[in-house]
């Protein structure tokens, strides 16, 4: 029985990064021999294959190490390390690639055998913006869309993806590198048409919605805004690919039709409420925050209200900042912690709905005194 450590710890480590997910490919076992060593090991499906869990770790049982190397998405994800001589080893040219930075598939088959490969590649290149994208994949994930093996996928692993890529140095490269290949159909397909629609007029913009939302992603990413941040600069747009085409390069009224294209995304995507949450509220209140000195209070008392039930006031800040709109965070925590002081007088209190009127009320007034 031989363990080798493989996939994408073996990847980062040779790039010196951390490592993620720990996996392990079992050469020269038996199950029998295999569970006999291991007998706490749970085993979990995997994709078409079943897989044992071990101390938090993956172990996959393969007749060679070659044969599975070979099944993987990308060259340089088929790297294996024996880690009590240190040896690495992978398939033909995979080392040559990870020293290049070059992202490019194992084979075609694989991408079709598991057809989330198509959003795994993409997650990879925003994950690693300094690899470039060999031309084998752009043509590897259009052959896979066009045959129409991306609607069966699980919509929790598609979202998962998703996720991970908001969570990417370069998040952006996700949604580009879909769009170029025509795989951002059925899953994220409100953002399809994005890259033939004008983002505004200038001089507030320049090139189409996609190109502004990528921009906007990847300006959060670099001031690490966080997964949840990006998201909402993927959502906050969506609404412009529903605008009357006459109209264009304006937008009137986009972030109200956004509301429900950022819903319907968020709930195909199976993501946490709290995303569907987000992205709605990035929709409904990203232009309206762009010029919250000028808003009344009462207004900035509804918006702050609601951003603080959610918890997302620094995100919604960061969105504005990234979005081309004034930098917000300082004076939203200053006015939220004024009105969240504001206390209801005793005999106010208990009356349902004209309780709830006084106090808003009385937290308009609070803004007005402060500002």
């Amino acid at each position: 029985m031989k363990r080798y450590l493989v996939g994408g710890a073996v990847r980062d480590r040779l790039l010196g990064r951390p490592e993620g997910d720990r996996d392990y490919a079992v050469v020269g076992a038996t199950l029998d021999a295999f569970l006999a060593a291991h007998p706490k090991a749970k085993p979990v499906g995997r994709h078409g294959k079943v897989a044992y869990i071990v101390s938090g770790c993956e172990y996959v049982l393969a007749e060679n190490l070659d044969d599975d190397l070979a099944r993987r998405d990308l060259t340089v994800n088929a790297l294996a390390l024996d880690e009590e001589t240190g040896e690495v080893v992978g398939l033909p040219g995979a080392r040559e690639d990870l020293a290049n930075r070059v992202l490019r598939p194992v084979s075609e088959a694989n991408f079709f055998d598991d057809p989330l490969r198509v959003y795994r590649a993409a997650r990879f290149a925003a994950v690693f913006p300094e690899f470039t994208v060999h031309p084998e994949t752009p043509r590897v994930m259009r052959a896979v869309g066009a045959a129409g093996r991306l609607a069966g996928l699980p919509a929790e692993r598609v979202g998962a993806e998703v996720r991970k890529a908001c969570a990417a140095a370069k998040p952006g490269r996700f949604l580009s590198l879909l769009a170029e290949t025509d795989t951002l159909c059925p899953w994220l397909a409100e953002l399809a048409p994005a890259a033939d629609i004008p983002a505004g007029p200038a001089p507030f913009h320049q090139g189409p919605v996609l190109a502004h939302l990528c921009e906007v992603m990847d300006r959060l990413a670099a001031v690490s805004a966080g997964e949840l941040a990006v998201w909402m600069g993927l959502a906050h747009d969506l609404g412009k690919t529903a605008t009357d085409p006459a109209r264009w390069p304006h937008h009137y009224g986009h972030e109200a039709l956004g509301v429900a294209l950022a819903e319907r995304l968020a709930q195909r995507l199976r993501l946490p409420d709290r995303h569907r949450q987000a992205a709605v509220l990035a929709a409904r209140w990203h232009m309206t925050l762009g010029r919250y000195p000028e808003l009344r209070a009462g207004t900035q008392v509804d918006i702050l209200t609601a951003l603080h039930a959610a918890r997302l006031t620094r995100e919604m800040a960061m969105l504005v900042a990234a979005d081309q709109g004034p930098e917000l965070i300082d004076t939203l925590e200053a006015d939220l912690t004024t009105i969240l002081a504001v206390r209801l007088p005793d005999e106010q209190r208990d009356q349902g709905e004209k309780s709830a009127q006084v106090l808003h009320s009385l937290r308009a007034a609070a803004l007005k005194k402060r500002q």
